[in-house]
């Protein structure tokens, strides 16, 4: 049976009196990270009595194997635990090893240049395409001079204050003598050569907008007149169609304007998605202004029928808006073409995804224009031989239904297109395959590659490096010899601690190098991926 038990700290031993022979170690030693050791036996307080049992079961053993040989020596057992670094615990706050460059120096702590001069500079890997490195400093020196310079965290919060302040009255005064240096160019006349804005109307998009606001210009005023003269309905559609799109192209030119702007801290991606604005409420003014006034003339005429004046100078003016409505149509055909073919698309590919938003305007508004006149000339042939004006009225409501039409897509496109659509797939597939032919990349993975317009194209992917290669890559940079001699001298945990901290921050600003190399690499093979976000998996 079982009846024997001797526990020594969190061990239990349980020995049968009568089957098994023991033989139990006289002592057990642990040892800790600290070199300490400890004598479990001697700390429990049933020792002894368990150590007269024992000797009694050891007396018994010896009697009954009396003439064998004498048993082995009894070795202690030794248990090491390894030796581990202290933890450190940084506080949710910590900066003491933060970098900032000179410019944030000077703006955020009040210090001036010379200041910066007695402080270390480390020199790092800049985050910009045109410069390799670029200096930094610690965040603690900076802090500690800005204390030394201002005496007290309350003076400086006060130069704070007072230099935003003095920001805030500089750019009033910034404003105010811009608008009198604009006041005075308005009245002697502006000297510069032109500008870039300026140029953008003389070439491409820019020039089909200011074809197409001339002439529709024109044709509304001619339009107008006729129907002054005749009381046409289907010529004040005519008219007010014509009117729509001198507004809706004007707004489309400012667009194209604001849309060169620079980006700038408020706009970091600038203002290209003005033009879809643009384009946009350009929609909403056909639908509005265009189909809805056509349709209210055109139902007041079913109403309320009214005899028609002479249509002689109704047909010559809608002869002449088809000539100047064609020609405003071929223009913007032409265009279209030229750059879908830069773009290596189809026509209808490049109407239908929106790539050029002014364009597109021109083009559907122009087609619309040239199919309501030949609506607006049939209906009121058949008003004339016929006598009825209810064809006039249902010209008017067939001319109102088209632009409705046409407000429909544009505002349909432009929203799509200002949502942030994502590229085509054989283009996010080419992307992707470049990525992970690079041998430092094991796996890509939440690819999103949104068109930002007017063919810009942001990719973002978290990517899955191979520790292994950026390992290798440092490595071929470093001198072995030199890097084996100082393994070699590790002796101590904090020489092992230094060694390791040292090429670790050497290893990970490769991996930043490697990050940098692959977003470069991105953008000249595909000039149209202007911003990349690569996420370290």
């Amino acid at each position: 049976g079982w009846k024997v038990s001797m526990k020594s700290g969190s061990l239990s031993y349980i020995l049968p009196c009568n089957r098994l022979p023991v033989q139990l170690m006289s002592q057990v030693r642990v040892y800790t990270s600290n070199g300490q050791k400890k004598d479990l036996g001697s700390q429990d307080t049933n020792g002894s009595a368990c150590g007269e049992t024992l000797h009694k079961v050891e007396t018994g053993q010896e009697t009954t194997n009396a003439g064998q040989k004498q048993s082995s020596p009894k070795q202690p057992i030794q248990v090491k635990a390894k030796p581990v670094l202290k933890k450190r615990e940084y506080g949710p706050k910590y900066t003491q090893n933060n970098f900032i460059t000179g410019v944030r120096a000077i703006n955020e702590f009040c210090l001036k240049s010379s200041d910066l001069d007695q402080l270390r500079k480390i020199k790092r890997r800049s985050p910009h395409d045109d410069t390799e490195t670029f200096t930094v400093y610690l965040r603690s020196d900076v802090e500690a001079k800005s204390l030394e310079v201002w005496g007290s965290p309350e003076a400086l919060a006060r130069e704070r204050k007072r230099r935003k302040e003095a920001e805030i009255k500089y750019r009033e005064n910034l404003f105010r003598n811009q608008r009198l240096l604009w006041e005075y160019k308005e009245f002697f006349g502006n000297t510069k050569p032109r500008s870039s804005t300026a140029a953008m109307f003389f070439k491409g998009p820019g020039k089909v907008v200011m074809v197409a606001i001339c002439i529709n210009g024109l044709n509304f005023f001619f339009k107008l007149l006729a129907w002054v003269y005749t009381g046409s309905a289907s010529m004040f559609s005519e008219a007010i169609h014509s009117l729509a799109d001198t507004c809706n192209q004007a707004l489309l030119a400012l667009g194209i304007s604001q849309s060169a702007r620079t980006p700038d801290p408020s706009h970091p991606y600038g203002f290209t998605n003005m033009r879809y604005i643009a384009s946009l409420i350009s929609g909403v003014g056909i639908f509005m202004m265009g189909a809805g006034l056509s349709w209210y003339h055109g139902i007041i005429g079913l109403l309320h029928p009214h005899p028609v004046e002479s249509l002689l100078w109704a047909y010559c003016i809608l002869a002449g808006s088809l000539v100047s409505e064609g020609a405003t149509l071929l223009v913007a055909i032409n265009e279209i073409r030229r750059s879908a073919r830069a773009k290596g698309l189809s026509f209808y590919q490049y109407v239908v995804q929106s790539r050029d938003p002014s364009t597109n305007v021109v083009l559907l508004e122009d087609a619309a224009a040239v199919l309501s006149v030949a609506v607006a000339a049939t209906c009121m042939g058949l008003t004339s031989l016929t006598g009825n004006p209810y064809y006039d009225s249902v010209g008017s409501l067939g001319v109102g239904t088209l632009l409705g039409t046409v407000s429909a897509f544009l505002i349909y496109t432009n929203t799509e297109a200002l949502l942030g659509r994502s590229i085509e797939p054989e283009q996010l597939q080419r992307l992707t395959e470049f990525l992970e032919s690079d041998p430092v990349v094991r796996a890509i993975h939440d690819v999103k590659a949104t068109d930002m317009g007017m063919s810009k194209v942001r990719f973002k992917a978290e990517v899955d490096f191979d520790g292994r290669v950026v390992t290798r890559s440092y490595l071929e940079k470093q001198d072995i010899e030199q890097l084996l001699q100082e393994i070699q001298q590790v002796k101590t945990l904090e020489e092992l601690e230094a060694f390791m901290l040292k090429h670790g921050e050497n290893i990970v600003d490769t991996l930043g190098a490697e990050v940098d190399r692959l977003e470069k690499d991105l953008k000249q093979r595909n000039p149209d991926v202007r911003h990349v976000d690569l996420e370290i998996l």
